[in-house]
């Protein structure tokens, strides 16, 4: 089952990741990170309640508030990463973060994956690697490459955290509520501070460009807990390492998505970036 959940992280997070980027070109970068796991943490509420989650709370739910924690700076920097460079090129850098740090974690751990799997790893994430090509966006700026490599060196570490927050359902429902609660009380000081430095929390025409965008804004952060969700359930069904290779494809999935949206233009490069990432995905789920 650990190739299917970690594919499904890769597809939920790829739409989010688009979403989130979108929306951040038109509202601010912290207005978007907030509002969707301000919504996302209500509807979890509600799960939790109806599931009595309450009930599985214990030492691991450090885990989930050290993930919320890190999660809102990490998707910050990615979303105004995303909003300064193209889609097609931010994205697949950071998922590096997002293979390396659990991948370390695993090999740490003691796991050890076969030939097939390391030769999937291997072309996974050289896929990744050239689907960061730049596309038809231009040169990257500094700037825009050094929010992507925080943004990467912070999502690793929320999987390797996610990981360890749960080992069944009912708990992971609650490790996720848990999550995305301090994801709002960080990201909601971080909007503070910044609205009393003078940055505008809402667009220039006001809450009336907000409302209209919450449907789209619901969907961003509910597609973000079930990855985190789908995620958890892949690393605890089978190696780490395999978990986090095929899930941080989820670039490949905001590529296309830009590609058939926005006509974003892929290079022969990334189209073969993506190639070698489905393959790698073949190798690994057949090892």
């Amino acid at each position: 089952m650990t190739p299917i959940f970690a594919l499904a992280t890769s597809l939920l997070w790829g739409l989010a990741d688009f979403g989130g980027g979108l929306l951040t070109r038109r509202i601010p970068a912290l207005t978007v990170v907030v509002v969707s796991q301000l919504l996302a943490l209500a509807a979890l509420g509600t799960v939790v309640v109806a599931t009595g989650g309450w009930s599985e709370a214990g030492p691991q739910f450090w885990y989930a508030v050290a993930a919320g924690v890190v999660g809102p700076v990490a998707m910050l920097f990615f979303y105004k990463a995303l909003a300064l460079g193209p889609m097609g090129v931010v994205a697949p850098v950071a998922a590096l973060g997002g293979v390396m740090v659990p991948l370390g974690v695993g090999l740490a751990a003691g796991e050890r994956p076969g030939l097939l799997q390391v030769a999937g790893i291997v072309v996974a994430v050289a896929g990744v690697v050239l689907a960061s090509g730049s596309g038809g966006g231009g040169s990257v700026q500094q700037r825009t490459l050094l929010l992507t490599f925080v943004a990467a060196l912070g999502f690793g570490t929320v999987m390797a955290l996610i990981a360890e927050a749960s080992d069944n359902l009912t708990g992971l429902f609650l490790a996720l509520f848990v999550q995305r609660l301090c994801n709002v009380l960080v990201g909601g000081g971080a909007l503070l501070v910044s609205t009393r430095r003078g940055t505008p929390a809402l667009p220039e025409e006001g809450l009336s460009a907000l409302v209209p965008a919450l449907p789209a804004l619901a969907f961003v952060g509910l597609a973000d807990v079930a990855a985190n969700g789908t995620y958890n359930l892949a690393a605890n069904s089978g190696p780490v390492t395999v978990a986090a290779v095929l899930a941080s494809l989820y670039p490949v999935v905001t590529a296309l998505t830009a590609r058939g949206v926005l006509n974003e233009k892929l290079r022969t490069v990334q189209a073969s970036g993506a190639g070698l990432a489905l393959v790698g995905t073949v190798l690994l789920a057949s090892g």
